[in-house]
Protein backbone atom coordinates (compact mmCIF):
# COMPACT_ATOMS: atom_id res chain seq x y z
CA UNK A 1 0.00 0.00 0.00
CA UNK A 2 0.98 3.63 -0.42
CA UNK A 3 0.18 6.49 1.97
CA UNK A 4 -0.03 9.85 0.22
CA UNK A 5 0.65 13.16 1.94
CA UNK A 6 -0.47 15.65 -0.75
CA UNK A 7 -1.37 18.96 0.84
CA UNK A 8 -3.90 21.64 -0.15
CA UNK A 9 -3.52 23.28 -3.54
CA UNK A 10 -2.88 27.00 -3.44
CA UNK A 11 -5.97 29.17 -3.86
CA UNK A 12 -8.47 26.29 -4.15
CA UNK A 13 -11.67 25.89 -2.12
CA UNK A 14 -13.36 22.56 -2.80
CA UNK A 15 -17.11 22.14 -3.02
CA UNK A 16 -19.54 19.42 -4.07
CA UNK A 17 -22.63 19.64 -6.23
CA UNK A 18 -25.28 16.91 -6.22
CA UNK A 19 -28.20 16.87 -8.66
CA UNK A 20 -31.17 15.50 -6.72
CA UNK A 21 -33.22 15.19 -9.90
CA UNK A 22 -30.88 12.39 -11.04
CA UNK A 23 -30.65 10.37 -7.81
CA UNK A 24 -32.79 7.20 -7.92
CA UNK A 25 -31.87 5.87 -4.47
CA UNK A 26 -29.91 2.83 -5.71
CA UNK A 27 -27.23 3.27 -2.99
CA UNK A 28 -24.43 2.42 -5.41
CA UNK A 29 -22.60 5.52 -4.21
CA UNK A 30 -22.72 4.16 -0.65
CA UNK A 31 -20.94 0.94 -1.54
CA UNK A 32 -18.53 2.57 -3.98
CA UNK A 33 -17.53 4.95 -1.18
CA UNK A 34 -17.02 2.02 1.21
CA UNK A 35 -14.71 0.30 -1.27
CA UNK A 36 -12.73 3.43 -2.12
CA UNK A 37 -12.31 4.55 1.48
CA UNK A 38 -11.60 1.23 3.21
CA UNK A 39 -14.64 1.29 5.47
CA UNK A 40 -15.43 -1.63 7.76
CA UNK A 41 -17.50 -4.21 5.88
CA UNK A 42 -19.46 -5.72 8.78
CA UNK A 43 -19.56 -5.91 12.59
CA UNK A 44 -19.47 -2.94 12.37
CA UNK A 45 -20.62 -1.98 8.89
CA UNK A 46 -19.71 1.66 8.42
CA UNK A 47 -21.04 3.88 5.65
CA UNK A 48 -20.02 7.50 5.28
CA UNK A 49 -22.96 8.17 2.94
CA UNK A 50 -26.59 7.66 3.94
CA UNK A 51 -29.31 7.87 1.31
CA UNK A 52 -32.65 9.15 2.60
CA UNK A 53 -35.96 8.36 0.93
CA UNK A 54 -38.44 11.23 1.23
CA UNK A 55 -42.06 11.82 0.36
CA UNK A 56 -42.42 14.38 -2.43
CA UNK A 57 -45.56 15.73 -0.76
CA UNK A 58 -43.54 16.66 2.36
CA UNK A 59 -40.51 18.01 0.53
CA UNK A 60 -37.12 17.90 2.23
CA UNK A 61 -38.02 16.67 5.70
CA UNK A 62 -35.18 14.73 7.31
CA UNK A 63 -37.32 13.90 10.35
CA UNK A 64 -39.78 11.98 8.16
CA UNK A 65 -37.25 10.28 5.88
CA UNK A 66 -36.52 6.56 5.60
CA UNK A 67 -32.95 5.26 5.54
CA UNK A 68 -33.97 1.58 5.53
CA UNK A 69 -36.04 1.54 2.34
CA UNK A 70 -35.75 -1.40 -0.08
CA UNK A 71 -33.22 -0.33 -2.72
CA UNK A 72 -34.40 -3.11 -5.02
CA UNK A 73 -37.67 -1.24 -5.59
CA UNK A 74 -36.39 2.23 -6.42
CA UNK A 75 -37.32 4.77 -7.46
CA UNK A 76 -40.70 4.48 -5.78
CA UNK A 77 -43.53 6.65 -7.14
CA UNK A 78 -44.13 9.77 -5.06
CA UNK A 79 -40.68 9.70 -3.48
CA UNK A 80 -37.27 11.26 -4.02
CA UNK A 81 -33.82 10.45 -2.63
CA UNK A 82 -31.13 12.54 -0.96
CA UNK A 83 -27.62 11.27 -0.14
CA UNK A 84 -26.21 12.82 3.04
CA UNK A 85 -22.60 12.80 4.17
CA UNK A 86 -20.11 15.18 5.73
CA UNK A 87 -21.03 18.64 4.44
CA UNK A 88 -17.44 19.94 4.71
CA UNK A 89 -18.73 22.99 6.57
CA UNK A 90 -16.92 26.28 6.29
CA UNK A 91 -17.73 26.87 9.98
CA UNK A 92 -17.66 23.26 11.30
CA UNK A 93 -19.01 22.80 14.85
CA UNK A 94 -17.21 19.44 15.10
CA UNK A 95 -13.86 21.20 14.90
CA UNK A 96 -14.74 23.65 17.64
CA UNK A 97 -15.67 20.92 20.11
CA UNK A 98 -12.66 18.59 19.72
CA UNK A 99 -10.65 18.87 22.97
CA UNK A 100 -7.34 17.67 21.48
CA UNK A 101 -7.30 19.31 18.04
CA UNK A 102 -7.59 15.98 16.23
CA UNK A 103 -9.89 17.49 13.61
CA UNK A 104 -9.47 20.73 11.72
CA UNK A 105 -10.29 22.49 8.46
CA UNK A 106 -7.68 22.38 5.72
CA UNK A 107 -6.95 25.44 3.54
CA UNK A 108 -8.75 23.85 0.59
CA UNK A 109 -11.95 23.44 2.61
CA UNK A 110 -11.66 19.75 3.56
CA UNK A 111 -12.46 18.97 7.21
CA UNK A 112 -9.81 16.43 8.19
CA UNK A 113 -9.19 14.03 11.08
CA UNK A 114 -5.87 12.62 12.25
CA UNK A 115 -6.75 9.18 13.60
CA UNK A 116 -3.49 9.03 15.56
CA UNK A 117 -4.60 12.05 17.59
CA UNK A 118 -8.27 11.12 18.07
CA UNK A 119 -9.02 9.97 21.64
CA UNK A 120 -12.53 8.70 20.86
CA UNK A 121 -14.39 11.10 23.17
CA UNK A 122 -17.14 11.52 20.51
CA UNK A 123 -17.64 15.23 21.24
CA UNK A 124 -17.48 15.86 17.51
CA UNK A 125 -20.28 13.35 16.92
CA UNK A 126 -22.52 15.23 19.33
CA UNK A 127 -21.70 18.53 17.65
CA UNK A 128 -22.28 17.43 14.04
CA UNK A 129 -25.86 18.27 12.98
CA UNK A 130 -25.64 15.96 9.94
CA UNK A 131 -24.85 12.66 11.68
CA UNK A 132 -21.75 12.42 9.51
CA UNK A 133 -19.31 11.06 12.07
CA UNK A 134 -19.04 7.41 13.03
CA UNK A 135 -17.34 5.76 16.02
CA UNK A 136 -15.48 2.48 15.65
CA UNK A 137 -16.88 0.40 18.51
CA UNK A 138 -15.03 -2.71 17.38
CA UNK A 139 -12.02 -3.65 15.31
CA UNK A 140 -12.93 -2.77 11.71
CA UNK A 141 -13.56 -5.70 9.39
CA UNK A 142 -11.56 -5.07 6.22
CA UNK A 143 -10.31 -8.20 4.44
CA UNK A 144 -6.84 -7.68 2.93
CA UNK A 145 -8.10 -8.69 -0.51
CA UNK A 146 -10.74 -5.92 -0.41
CA UNK A 147 -8.47 -3.11 0.71
CA UNK A 148 -7.82 -0.13 -1.55
CA UNK A 149 -4.01 0.16 -1.34
CA UNK A 150 -3.86 3.78 -2.55
CA UNK A 151 -4.40 5.80 0.63
CA UNK A 152 -3.80 9.23 2.12
CA UNK A 153 -2.61 9.98 5.64
CA UNK A 154 -5.71 12.14 6.26
CA UNK A 155 -8.06 10.06 4.16
CA UNK A 156 -8.77 6.41 3.53
CA UNK A 157 -5.99 4.68 5.40
CA UNK A 158 -7.47 1.97 7.68
CA UNK A 159 -8.83 3.29 10.98
CA UNK A 160 -8.43 1.47 14.32
CA UNK A 161 -10.98 0.66 17.00
CA UNK A 162 -11.88 3.54 19.30
CA UNK A 163 -11.67 6.48 16.90
CA UNK A 164 -14.21 8.58 15.03
CA UNK A 165 -14.19 8.61 11.23
CA UNK A 166 -16.09 10.42 8.49
CA UNK A 167 -16.11 11.38 4.83
CA UNK A 168 -12.78 12.95 3.89
CA UNK A 169 -14.01 14.30 0.53
CA UNK A 170 -12.00 11.47 -1.07
CA UNK A 171 -8.89 13.50 -0.29
CA UNK A 172 -6.70 10.83 -1.88
CA UNK A 173 -8.49 11.50 -5.19
CA UNK A 174 -9.63 15.11 -4.93
CA UNK A 175 -6.15 16.52 -4.52
CA UNK A 176 -5.03 14.64 -7.63
CA UNK A 177 -7.98 15.86 -9.77
CA UNK A 178 -9.50 12.37 -9.88
CA UNK A 179 -12.88 13.36 -8.44
CA UNK A 180 -16.29 13.36 -10.13
CA UNK A 181 -18.67 16.22 -9.25
CA UNK A 182 -16.26 18.09 -7.03
CA UNK A 183 -14.37 21.23 -7.86
CA UNK A 184 -13.23 24.70 -6.97
CA UNK A 185 -16.03 26.92 -5.70
CA UNK A 186 -14.54 29.91 -7.47
CA UNK A 187 -14.19 28.37 -10.93
CA UNK A 188 -14.65 25.19 -12.94
CA UNK A 189 -17.86 23.19 -13.38
CA UNK A 190 -21.08 25.15 -12.79
CA UNK A 191 -22.47 22.38 -10.58
CA UNK A 192 -19.92 23.07 -7.87
CA UNK A 193 -19.70 26.84 -7.94
CA UNK A 194 -20.87 28.58 -4.80
CA UNK A 195 -24.51 29.47 -5.47
CA UNK A 196 -25.72 33.03 -5.22
CA UNK A 197 -29.12 31.76 -4.11
CA UNK A 198 -32.18 29.82 -5.34
CA UNK A 199 -32.70 29.99 -9.07
CA UNK A 200 -29.15 31.11 -9.80
CA UNK A 201 -28.42 31.01 -13.53
CA UNK A 202 -24.97 30.09 -14.80
CA UNK A 203 -23.10 32.38 -17.23
CA UNK A 204 -24.21 32.36 -20.88
CA UNK A 205 -23.21 29.19 -22.68
CA UNK A 206 -23.72 26.77 -19.80
CA UNK A 207 -27.42 26.36 -20.48
CA UNK A 208 -28.32 25.41 -16.92
CA UNK A 209 -30.55 26.96 -14.30
CA UNK A 210 -30.24 25.54 -10.80
CA UNK A 211 -32.60 25.55 -7.84
CA UNK A 212 -30.10 25.24 -5.00
CA UNK A 213 -30.72 23.70 -1.59
CA UNK A 214 -28.38 23.67 1.42
CA UNK A 215 -29.10 21.13 4.14
CA UNK A 216 -29.94 22.76 7.48
CA UNK A 217 -28.90 26.14 6.16
CA UNK A 218 -30.45 27.82 9.19
CA UNK A 219 -27.67 26.45 11.43
CA UNK A 220 -25.09 28.70 9.70
CA UNK A 221 -22.47 25.96 9.41
CA UNK A 222 -22.04 27.10 5.79
CA UNK A 223 -21.65 23.73 4.05
CA UNK A 224 -19.53 23.32 0.93
CA UNK A 225 -22.02 20.66 -0.21
CA UNK A 226 -24.78 21.97 -2.49
CA UNK A 227 -27.88 20.09 -3.58
CA UNK A 228 -29.64 21.31 -6.69
CA UNK A 229 -32.28 20.59 -9.28
CA UNK A 230 -31.19 21.32 -12.83
CA UNK A 231 -33.90 22.57 -15.18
Amino acid sequence: MTVGTAGPMEGVKFGYGLDLSRCVGCRRCVYACAEENNQSRKNPQIHWIRVLEMDKARGVDVNHSDIYYDAAEVPRPGHFYMPVQCQQCRDPPCVKTCPVGATWKEKDGIVAIDYDWCIGCRCCMAACPYGARHFNWAEPDLPAAEMNPKTHVLGNRPRPKGVVEKCTFCIQRTREALSRLRGDLSRGRPEVREPAGPGKRDPPGHGMTKRVFILKEELATHPSFFYFYAT
